[in-house]
């Protein structure tokens, strides 16, 4: 052979495997080092529990050790679902018909492959695995005696560790995984592996799983690609027009707010899914506020700034760039919370020259204004955790993005770190290019001031229900003073803002509400335009009940999507129609295109 060749086996580059091996190791010996160094500057502590995950756990199993009865109950149940699954096996062995004992649920994409239904001993690994979680999870969700917060720490991370030892994380465990690894002879373990090393290194030492390909997409160019300009830029955040698409406008334009913790372009991912683009086709003049990316600059940036030097500020932008007296707003999540804490505001007569009828009509995109039921958010979110985040935010300035984004995959463990680790580490591909996983690995900063503030004065102590419970400068504000039309739409799957959590804030403006729920979760079930025919919404006209579930009951369901229903609403309170308004034809001078500089800033 000569020095050209390389050696092959199998039709697998023997040379190519020990090339890629070498650099492995390499690799990982320079980022153990790096590590080490970075320890040992640090004066490297010991691991501090946060989140009082091993208190709470502590705290179960004194509980459940009390009541041995009900632990034997649980156990022999468990006994009894084998015992059936070793039934149904041997029958199945025997080519008899034999059904599960124990079935993924429809949304759980763990084992959809063929093998895990066609090959016996997968099967029965499967079935053994779903036994085993269900009665887990039962037992540690259902300890008697154990305050609520203790019990909801305990059955979310209960539910952590269930997902983490699932057999399809594991090479052994998982058919698909051990097809290719024989196909390729370990050459995707050795791929998984440098993809592994990479993300280390790209996260300086912390594993940051990479969910797509960002080099496959720039803002402006295949995402946040709607047309517009930059006519107006605080410190705070640039206020983004976009151009018409119809020769007719609503006299009244529409400012809308994105949270804070997020960037905007959740709203305009695509030309075929943008909320904006969709809007300004329907004849309405769209403004939306793009928040900087804060660093330590920012430090004291406080709640009250975001509603004084933030949203006030932009209200008074767009009325002075159209000539008009009035708008419509529209708040999705966090910023609609910041949305009805001005309206509240507006409502005192204390916002200079804007006053309670700026604002003719108000949207709330799956937002909470009370947060009675916070979800399983509230896990991460008590006086220990909130303190301990305080200490870290008060060294930076600043929470940093990836911890919350963090928090947020936890919360679909399966979908958003599970299934990235088979793919990339296990069998060694590249994560595919998705639009929206690329916006949500685009985390924001908070700063220190105003991030303290909203937890513990929403979350922690849920003062904004509370008349005079919230500040803005000196000015106490009520929700209750709210006679502004307003809209809500809520998810019936949203794990972020449950929608029961949405209803009861619904209920505390005093004009004239509309309540809207729809279909799938925080994102999927706001971002559904009509082309899509997907996932439905429900209505009801009138007063809202006292109770969401009474209110569910009297609803009914409607085809599509609820953007229709949205429009329909919205174009009552339009203010009529006038010539369609360019960006670079108003007093405010245009200072960049869309989608601007700040929302180009990454963490």
């Amino acid at each position: 052979m000569s020095n050209d060749q390389q050696p092959v086996a199998g039709g697998v580059d023997l040379q190519h495997i020990a090339n890629t091996y070498a650099e492995v190791a390499q690799r990982a010996s320079g980022l153990l080092g790096e590590h080490v160094q970075r320890q040992l500057k640090r004066g490297a502590n010991p691991p501090q529990d946060e989140l009082g995950i091993a208190s709470a756990f502590m705290d179960m199993m004194s509980h459940l050790m009390s009541n041995p009865f009900r632990l034997a109950q649980a156990q022999v149940s468990m006994v009894w679902d084998y015992f059936f699954l070793w039934q149904n096996s041997m029958l199945r062995m025997m080519g008899m018909d034999a059904g599960p004992v124990a079935s993924p649920t429809r949304d759980d994409k763990r084992f959809k492959d063929e093998p895990w239904q066609d090959i016996f001993l997968f099967d029965f690994i499967k079935q053994s695995y779903l036994i085993t979680a269900r009665h887990i999870h039962d037992v540690a969700s259902n300890v008697q005696g154990l305050d609520e917060s203790t019990q909801r720490k305990v059955s979310f991370f209960t539910r952590q560790y269930i997902d983490a030892m699932s057999p399809s994380n594991f090479v052994l465990t998982n058919p698909t995984v051990i097809h290719e690894t024989v196909r390729s002879q370990g050459q995707n373990l050795l791929n998984g592996l440098n993809n592994l090393l990479r993300d280390i290194e790209e996260g300086d030492g912390q594993l940051r799983i990479r969910m797509t390909d960002a080099s496959a997409f720039e803002l402006g160019r295949n995402v946040a690609t709607t047309p517009g300009k930059v006519v107006f830029e605080t410190p705070l955040f640039q206020l983004l027009q976009f151009t018409p698409s119809t020769r007719k406008s609503f006299a009244n334009p529409l400012l809308i707010v994105p949270p804070w913790i997020n960037k905007y372009y959740i709203l305009d991912l695509r030309e075929k899914n943008s909320l904006i683009k969709w809007a300004v086709d329907q004849g309405h003049s769209v403004f939306v506020i793009s928040w900087v990316n804060p660093d330590a600059k920012q430090a004291e940036l406080g709640f009250d700034d975001y509603v004084q030097k933030g949203l006030l500020a932009a209200m008074e932008a767009v009325l002075k760039q159209t000539g008009a007296s009035q708008l419509n707003a529209a708040g999705y999540c966090l910023g609609g919370t910041l949305l009805a804490t001005t309206l509240a505001y507006l409502a005192t007569g204390k916002a200079g020259t804007l006053g309670p009828d700026t604002v003719a009509s108000a949207s709330f995109f799956t937002t909470m204004l009370d947060f009675t039921e916070p979800g399983e958010l509230g896990v991460f979110i008590d006086e220990q955790a909130v303190s301990a985040m305080e200490n870290r935010m008060a060294k930076r300035g600043f929470l940093e993005g990836s911890e919350m984004a963090s928090t947020f995959n936890m919360l679909r463990a399966n979908d958003l770190i599970w299934s990235f680790v088979v793919n990339n580490y296990l069998l060694g591909k590249d994560p595919f290019p998705f639009d929206l996983l690329y916006w949500n690995s685009d985390s924001t900063r908070m700063p220190h001031r105003m991030h303290s503030f909203y937890l513990r004065n929403m979350y922690l102590d849920n003062k904004l229900r509370e008349p005079g419970g919230i500040r803005i400068g000196k000015t106490p504000i009520d929700l209750r003073n709210i006679n502004t039309p307003c809209y809500f739409i809520s998810a019936q799957e949203d794990h972020i803002a449950p929608w029961k959590s949405t209803y009861m804030g619904a209920r505390l403006p005093q004009g004239e509400v509309r309540f809207v729920l729809g279909g799938s979760g925080h994102i999927a079930g706001v971002i559904n335009p009509p082309a899509a025919e997907k996932y439905g919404y429900w209505t009801r006209d009138g007063a809202l009940p006292e109770r969401a579930e009474d209110w569910l009951q009297g609803a009914a369901q409607q085809a599509g999507s609820w953007w229709n229903d949205w429009q329909k609403w919205l174009s009552h309170h339009g203010g009529g129609k006038v010539a369609a308004r360019q960006p670079d034809q108003g007093p405010l001078e245009v200072l960049d295109d869309a989608p601007g500089s700040y929302v180009r800033e990454r963490a």
